[in-house]
């Protein structure tokens, strides 16, 4: 499960910096519509919730060992 997690983590990165990009694309032709400006936001946050999951994994797996 946690290598499924951290290849969605890195496949989600590669989105977001992507929309990112394009949002920057868009604004460089003037007023980008309102889909466009907030394209990045699902992205980024499936990124914090992948992240914070495998920013707490090694706490929680330490604390399994301990008990």
């Amino acid at each position: 499960m946690s290598a499924w997690i951290r290849q969605f983590h890195r496949w989600l990165a590669i989105a977001f910096t992507a929309t990112v990009v394009a949002n920057f694309v868009a604004m460089a032709f003037g007023e980008p519509p309102a889909w466009v400006v907030y394209a990045p936001l699902p992205p980024l946050l499936l990124l914090m919730a992948s992240g914070l999951y495998m920013f707490v994994l090694p706490y929680a797996a330490g604390r399994r060992d301990r008990q």
